[in-house]
Parts: structure tokens; sequence; C-alpha cells
């Protein structure tokens, strides 16, 4: 039976499996397949003397040189295989499909082992994004609106309710402005968002209403895939209009706590954009401990950048509150624009 699959029945058969990837460390480090395990067929180091060597000699000489370096690993890799099967499938990739994971579904096999491999590898999973992104076509809703006014909250209320939403946000590790980072950790590789982005798409339900929240092409130090940027653009845009003292008093809850050292230099990044004037006045009010004025100035140019950003959007619907009621106003959307109400 050809144990080759396309990447919709691989990631199909890795529901009840477990993901292989047999690229080198470096390789797998930059990005792979979420919840993939790397069992490397050449360390880094392997992996550019074989190269060199098909550069230089020839594929012949390649295929020896790899073949002393796999010989005396090949009983540690099934070992490890068999440690993270426990009986399920193993199903392996390599960057296009190639050999490296050919040679190692083979030992896989050969060992016991129900093994399937991608068609095309690592390549074709990230080339099958586009494709994956246009089943939401139609279904995609996307929830904006000016900063502070509660939409992250919105959206994981309404994660727990039960429906789908993408975090954008969650997954970049990032809220996505100047403040974004305060309290964070480290971002992803733009290339594992992506992944991570694909990853949920293709466990969703394309039927369904997808939600995420209004994001720049950027969020901190990585970017949204074109497909799914330009779906986002393409899409109804929920614009919550929140009064400007709610949000600001949210503003102020959320990074209430943060180093107000940290604050001042998050300010002193958008200083052109907010005039020196305005930052000088807010890293004044932040030193005073009046945070309020600071997010006050912060939305100056805040404010003044989304309406440029919103003019591009597709489909505007706007929606009213006058509370900061995350529930509520998330059963309100539900019930309103949930494409299964309709």
């Amino acid at each position: 039976m050809d144990n080759r699959l396309n990447v919709e029945d691989f990631l199909a058969k890795s529901k009840g499996g477990v993901i292989i990837d047999v690229r080198s460390p470096s390789e797998y480090r930059n990005g792979h397949i979420e919840g993939a395990y790397n069992i490397p067929l050449f360390s880094d180091e392997e992996r550019a003397v074989v190269g060199t060597i098909y550069t230089q000699t020839g594929k012949e000489e390649a295929v020896e040189k790899g073949l002393e370096f796999v010989s005396r690993k090949m009983i540690a890799f099934v070992r490890q295989a068999k440690e993270l099967s426990n009986g399920r499938r193993l199903c392996l990739y390599c960057w296009r499909g190639g050999m490296r994971s050919g040679s190692m579904a083979w030992l896989f096999s050969t060992a016991g082992m129900k093994t399937y491999v991608l068609e095309g590898g690592y390549k074709a999973y990230r080339n099958a994004l586009n494709a994956t992104v246009e089943k939401f076509r139609g279904k995609l809703i996307v929830l904006g609106g000016p900063t502070g006014g509660g939409k992250s909250e919105i959206l994981s209320i309404m994660s727990k309710l039960g429906e789908q939403v993408l975090d954008l946000e969650g997954l970049a590790n990032h809220k996505g402005s100047a403040f974004g980072g305060l309290g964070a950790g480290k971002q992803p590789t733009t290339e594992t968002f992506i992944n991570k982005i694909h990853h949920f798409l293709s466990h969703a339900d394309p039927n369904r209403t997808l939600w995420c929240e209004g994001e720049s092409k950027s969020i901190g130090s990585v970017y949204i895939p074109d497909a799914f940027f330009n779906l986002m653009r393409e899409s109804t845009y929920i614009y919550m209009d929140v009064p400007i003292e709610i949000r600001i008093e949210r503003l102020v809850k959320e990074y209430g706590n943060i180093d107000k050292n940290l604050l001042k230099e998050s300010f002193i990044k958008i200083t052109k954009r907010l005039g020196g004037q305005n930052c000088a006045d807010a890293l004044d009010a932040i030193e005073k401990g009046n945070l309020a004025k600071a997010a006050g100035i912060a939305l100056l140019y805040y404010d003044k950048s989304y309406k440029t950003s919103i003019s591009k959007m597709g489909k505007i619907v706007p929606l009213q509150t006058d509370e900061d009621n995350p529930l509520e106003n998330a059963k309100k959307i539900i019930d309103r624009f949930s494409i299964r109400n309709h």
C-alpha cells in the first residue's frame, strides 16, 4: 500500500498518530508543523557535509556519506520512534518528502510501525495554507474597533461559549501595538506563527463562523500571512464603538501593574507619531502616577492610526456599546452576527 499522503490526508491521519519531522534541528527550530517531534536524520553538521559532497562530487558519494552517518544511529532512531509512537501511527515529513522521510519511513516500517509520509514534505504543507484559508471565505467575521474597547476579552469569552476564535495576538504572543509586548515573553518566528495559524484552521470547521480580532499586517515582530490578511480585509468587519472614558479605564487596568520605566520606553518609541510635547506630557503623567492621562494621550495616536486602517476594510458594520460588559457584548455579537443564527 502506498504510504504517501497529500497534505489534507496527512493532517487527518496525524490526528490519531504522531507527527515526526526528520529534518535537521535548525530546520525544525526555524518552523515546523504544529505538534511535530524532531527525530533528525542528520545533525546540522552532517547535513552540511552531505550537501557539500552532493554539490562538489555527486549524488552517489553523498548518499554513501549519508549512510555512513545514519548507520550507527538506526537503533536509536527506532527506539525513539517507538517511545513516541506508543502503538500509534507515525506521520513523517522532511523538506520535500524525498529521501530523508522515505528512508526513515522504511526503517520504522521495517521495525513494525505503521508509517505515512507527507507527499511534497514541509514545503507542500506551507504551500497548502492558501487553500486552507479559502475554505473560510464567507465564514470569517472580524471584530474591530479603537484601542481599549475590550475586543480581546470579548473574543476570549466567545471562545468559552463554544465559538471558533482564532486568537492572532495569543499565537503571536503580542497585543499588537507599541505597548503590545509589555508583560509578554518572546515572540515566535513569523514562520512558526504562520504554522500555528495553519494548524488552527486545519482543525477548524469551515461550515461554522470563524472569528478573529482586527489587526494590522504585523503583530509585533511577526506578520500575518497574505492569504489570511486579505481575507480579513474582505470579510465583515464589526466596528465596536466604545466611549473613550471606558477605553481609558480599561487601558489603565490592563497596564497599571507594568513597570513605569517600561511604559515610558513604549511611549518614547512612538515619539515622532505622538509629537514631542505629547510624549513629554505622557512621560510626566506616568511619573506622577496619572496613567489615565497617559492613556488618553496614547489614544490620540492610536485613534488617528485606526481611522486610516479601517478605510481599507470591506463590509463595516457598526456596533454601539455604552458599557464595559464583555459577557453581554459577546452574547450580543454572537446573536447578531453568527452564521448559524441566520
